[in-house]
């Protein structure tokens, strides 16, 4: 009938018994005619613990041994969902991330994939085994190490093998029923998407919603993917992630109503504030301070320079970078202070980004205001504000992001009658 890959996630396969009951839930989807490739995450919180083993033993372990390390989660679920297949009579075969073909740059703990060969992949799936792929790995060109992709990686292994086999659909397996308006730990009357566009998917990952891995939905919206986001737990539909001309389509055939104006609201409490303070007002100095920090491969979102004091010549420079990425944004700041002849660094770790997103915004005049009343009226102040198209984000103060992200579900008209379900997971 088609070739869909599965992914599933940790809290997906946690134990025994749930690779058992995903085991038979891939078997069904074998059976019923279906070409099937999974893509699996370590179990449970596997990950989390090497990485705290890892501390144990070294403080600061070599990258290469790292990867090395944590890739051996992945590796025994491939194992052990392959066996549980087997005991259900189907055949199943289980690779690893370079058995399966996923080649990447030699960047340990965050490899991006640069080539995709499944050849044995599409060996297994004509002989009518169901491969099973260990995912968040692959290994690089040049060296031939082990590789990982970053945390979420196992999204980005599923969405990149089903483009390069040609399948119809990427499913993502999780612990709740789909992608929903708010993370439903935060806001419990979150409502439930059931299509959201690329567009919109990039910009709610961008911000900090976990269900998708961004790189995951930049490679489906590349090669025009579609995703679906369902849980494990249940057969409830789930969301599609689509294309714009894909969702036209849809709300043509009457499948679905005109999308909303509003898709989600959501928090990031990992990101940290840098402000440069006296940064002399003249050409290239920011060109200066921002080609320090990309050498150093800090990524960075909002940015707000201060208007120059006259009377001194100098202004101030303020972006947010991941909190990980902190003392290396510093430390290369520092390096350069000389040259660029800044005055001093301020840091602040308890900082929330906030942020709002929908595609309905380009036509619909007032969203801006309802955003900031309603933020004002739940006490919050706004300290940066950064726009584009289909979403405004802001940063906060981190103890008031969930006052700020409930405040803006409820103003929006987004809660729901009823409770989101959370199936499982620790949500380390």
């Amino acid at each position: 009938m088609g070739l869909v890959v599965q992914k599933y996630g940790g809290s997906s396969i946690a134990d025994a018994a749930s690779v058992r009951r995903v085991a038979a839930r891939i078997v069904e989807t074998h059976r019923a005619g279906n070409g099937v490739v999974v893509v699996v995450s370590a179990m449970g919180d596997t990950t989390d613990e090497l990485l705290d083993l890892a501390e144990q033993v070294s403080p600061s372990p070599p990258v290469r041994e790292l990867d090395m390390l944590l890739t051996a989660g992945e590796r025994i679920s491939m194992a052990l969902l392959a066996m549980a297949i087997s005991d259900l009579g189907a055949e199943a075969r289980s690779y690893t991330g370079s058995q399966a073909g996923l080649i990447t740059d030699s960047a340990h703990g965050a490899a991006r994939i640069i080539d995709v060969t499944p050849g044995r992949i599409r060996e297994a799936l004509d002989s009518g085994a169901i491969p099973i792929v260990a995912g968040f790995q692959g290994v690089a060109q040049d060296t031939k190490d082990i590789t990982t992709l970053g945390r979420g990686g196992s999204d980005t292994t599923a969405v990149a093998l089903a483009a390069a086999l040609g399948a119809d659909v990427c499913e993502i397996y999780t612990d709740v029923d789909g992608v929903f308006s708010a993370d439903p730990r935060v806001v419990p009357r979150a409502r439930q998407l059931h299509v959201v566009t690329y567009e919109e998917m990039l910009e709610l990952a961008a911000a900090g919603a976990k269900v998708l891995h961004l790189r995951c939905v930049e490679y489906a919206r590349r090669f025009d993917l579609p995703i679906h986001v369902r849980s494990s737990f249940s057969n409830r539909e789930g969301t599609f992630v689509l294309s714009d001309e894909a969702l036209a389509a849809r709300i043509d055939q009457g499948d679905i109503m005109e999308q909303p104006i509003i898709s989600g609201t959501v928090a990031d409490l990992n990101d940290a504030k840098i402000t440069v303070v006296g940064v002399p007002d003249r050409p290239g100095e920011a060109a200066a301070i921002f080609t320090a920090l990309a050498d150093a491969g800090i990524n960075i979102d909002m940015i707000v320079q201060n208007v120059s004091a006259a009377s001194t010549g100098r202004t101030d420079v303020t972006f947010t970078c991941p909190q990980g990425s902190l003392v290396k944004a510093t430390e290369s700041l520092d390096a350069v202070r000389g040259v660029i002849g800044f005055e001093d660094l301020l840091t602040d770790a308890e900082i929330a980004k906030i942020s709002l997103v929908g595609a309905g915004m380009r036509s619909n005049p007032g969203v801006s205001a309802t955003f900031f009343k309603a933020l004002a009226d739940a006490g919050v102040n706004v300290e940066m504000i950064s726009t584009s198209e289909i979403r405004i984000s802001v940063v906060t103060r981190a103890d008031v992001a969930t006052d700020a992200v409930r405040a803006l579900h409820t103003a929006f008209g987004l809660d729901a009658d009823g409770e989101a379900v959370i199936y499982a997971g620790t949500g380390r």
